[in-house]
């Protein structure tokens, strides 16, 4: 990874630690343009629901237990 990079990811750390979870997963599918965020693994939902910005909240017993973003590379700031 270059020197760049590292710098990009080090850019995320005040935000990463705003979030009220402890752990967090991330995977994204190019293809489908698809951010899914994890805050528990395994994880198993129960229910869901999909905002009116194309965000899906996962549950689990009532617990958010991830977030789908759709779309997600059209939500780049800057």
């Amino acid at each position: 990874m270059e020197a760049v990079e590292v710098r990009r990811m080090l850019n995320l750390v005040p935000e990463i630690l705003e979030v009220p979870y402890s752990r967090i997963w991330t995977a994204y599918d190019k293809e489908a343009d698809v951010l899914y965020i994890n805050f528990k693994k395994p994880s198993h939902a129960d229910d869901s629901e999909l905002t009116d910005d194309d965000i899906i909240i996962r549950y689990e017993k009532g617990e958010i237990i991830g977030i789908t973003i759709l779309n997600a590379s059209r939500r780049r700031t800057g």
